[in-house]
């Protein structure tokens, strides 16, 4: 492709060069040097510095009044990076990510990479944090994974503004005729707490509210979350807010924030959250983060904001959402993509040797072990998210990210298996190398996008009943052979239909860990059950969620989180955040 620009550092040395093999992540992301997230603007983007809000020295948020969206203007290629379904041994999705942009960039091709905010969830309980890792990271790291800009803490206080809200109108004297019973707001956190799934508010007297049942979900979960992640601008910003629909009349009328008058004050503590986050790679290259909605329980992308303004300001924009193909890439088009017109013009599926053969049966213990008898049989749950995703209508580029120990037979291995399904597979090796591990990996994708763009094709159309579109995720991406709902769950479907939303598309929540909801079966599962407990229904963000297994919007901690490791050294440096 002729996507040429002068880069801002080409000789930029990869930090593992000068530290031990085994550095932990933390120490590799302090090892270099950000440079002024004010100039890194300037001379790339060519921005004035009063286009940034600085947060220090090397983040800032952009404001959008300054970056030309419109569409006469000129926009990048999308690249969607997606993975094979997660699993312990780590498949390295966000680190791609990271290494593929800075590939691109060696390449000399102006590149942006757009990311979610990672969770303080994770960070203390199992996952960790969500900033990439080895020399394939995001900078600074602390603050990326702790707090960042504030975004989240401004969804929290909106989202939980609302909960207070409304348990204030019912007190004073409830104008618009809430039923207490069927209040479905609930209150959030970002940190998983399992004791506040379910609560009861109001108690202690009339002096103390209208007591409720209720409960607590993490902020990824909000739908202001998925709203501000979702929402073009802010006027669009406050018509979604103005749509939620936060419970019902004894009628079972439903009543909106709007009806409560609130839209505004919510606007208003989300008006700076809504400007993406500007950071860098190890390698000095721009990357925005913002937004971040999981894909197991929300529609899993980062923000339009983001994405629209890192196309504006680049040839190419890499992209991930979150966990497997089978979630966060059908959610990016079939959500994301469906809501704003966005495409992408190329896509990645991210798979480790390790995470193959788990997926085949082998033990956590012994995935150092060659065996291409259990390769090729998990090869069977990439098979699965390639064809999947060709149904899209998209050609993904196969990256296996290579582990030091990884056998050349079964590189070679995994490499036949994609030619047969039509595909290329390039081996990556930026967790070790950067960039530069990850220029074979950057070239293919160019070469993909060199082909043409694809004709991106949803999986079903608006007018499909929503137990329909249920049904066809189910059968066509998980390849389940029936669904079966709860009673309770065929009634919301109902209510949704004939209050006017069955044009709404479906986002799933069941386990990210397995086709199925079973999270044990491993590989590519065919023939079994998916069971729809519950639908909630997100009006303002746009879409119907189905909850489906033993999923959890509000998770627990491991039985040993992460915040037993996670302190600060005698210097004031956080140590054990992953």
């Amino acid at each position: 492709m002729s996507l040429q620009y002068n880069k801002l550092t080409p000789d930029t040395p990869a930090p593992a060069e000068f530290l031990p093999p085994g550095t932990p992540d933390i120490e590799i992301a302090r090892s270099v040097q950000p440079q002024s997230i004010l100039l890194l603007a300037q001379q790339r983007f060519g921005l004035p510095a009063e286009s940034l809000v600085p947060f220090g020295h090397y983040k800032a948020k952009l404001d959008m009044a300054y970056v030309d969206t419109s569409d006469s203007a000129p926009r990048g290629k999308l690249v969607l990076v997606t993975a094979i379904t997660p699993t312990p041994a780590g498949e390295g999705k966000t680190t791609t990510s990271v290494g593929l942009n800075d590939g691109l960039n060696r390449l000399g091709v102006r590149s942006s990479v757009c990311l979610r905010e990672p969770s303080l969830g994770p960070c203390f309980g199992m996952k960790g944090g969500a900033a990439g890792g080895g020399r394939a990271q995001v900078i600074p790291m602390e603050d990326i994974n702790l707090h960042f800009n504030g975004d989240f803490h401004a969804i929290s206080t909106a989202h939980n503004l609302l909960a207070s809200l409304i348990d204030n109108h019912m007190h004073w004297g409830n104008e618009a005729g809430l039923d207490p019973r069927h209040v479905s707001w609930r209150r959030v956190l970002d940190l998983t707490d399992r004791s506040l799934r379910n609560v009861v508010s109001g108690l202690g007297g009339a002096a103390h509210g209208v007591p409720r049942e209720t409960g607590f979900d993490i902020t990824v979960s909000s739908e202001i979350m998925a709203i501000l992640c979702l929402a073009d601008g802010r006027a669009d910003l406050k018509q979604r807010l103005g749509n939620i629909i936060v419970g019902r009349r004894p009628d079972m009328s439903p009543v909106t924030v709007r009806d409560l008058g609130v839209e505004g004050s919510l606007t208003v503590l989300l008006k700076d959250a809504l400007h993406p986050n500007l950071v860098q790679s190890l390698e000095h290259n721009p990357v925005f983060i913002h937004g971040g909605p999981f894909a197991n329980i929300a529609h899993g992308c980062n923000s339009v904001t983001a994405t629209r303004a890192a196309l504006a300001l680049n040839d190419v924009v890499v992209t991930e959402a979150g966990f497997g193909a089978d979630l966060g890439a059908e959610k990016f088009i079939d959500i994301k993509c469906r809501h704003t017109g966005l495409r992408p013009d190329a896509a990645v599926v991210v798979c480790t040797i390790r995470a193959l053969k788990m997926q085949g049966g082998i033990a956590r213990s012994q995935l150092a072990i060659p065996d291409l008898a259990a390769l090729r049989r998990g090869a069977a749950n990439l098979e699965r998210h390639i064809r999947n995703l060709q149904q899209f209508g998209l050609t993904p580029v196969v990256c296996i990210n290579r582990f030091p120990d990884d056998a050349e037979e079964e590189m070679a291995l995994v490499q036949s298996i994609s030619e047969e399904l039509g595909v290329r597979a390039v081996s990556a090796d930026h967790w070790a190398t950067g960039g530069e591990g990850a220029t074979e990996l950057a070239q293919a994708v160019l070469d993909q996008m060199d082909e043409g763009k694809p004709e991106v094709k949803f999986l079903y159309e608006d007018s499909l009943p929503l137990a329909d579109k249920i049904r066809t995720i189910a059968t066509r991406i998980y390849h389940a052979g029936s669904v079966e709902f709860t009673s309770i769950a065929k009634r919301q479907l109902e209510e949704y239909e004939s209050l006017g939303f069955g044009h709404l598309p479906v986002c799933i929540a069941k386990t990210q860990y397995s086709f199925s909801v079973d999270s044990s079966v491993k590989g590519a599962p065919s023939g079994h059950m998916l069971p729809v407990r519950e639908v909630r229904l997100a009006a303002g963000a746009g879409f119907v969620v189905a909850v489906c297994g033993d999923i959890m919007t509000m998770p627990g901690l491991p039985r040993r989180p992460a915040a037993l490791d996670i302190a600060l050294d005698d210097n004031g440096l956080v140590v054990g955040l992953t």
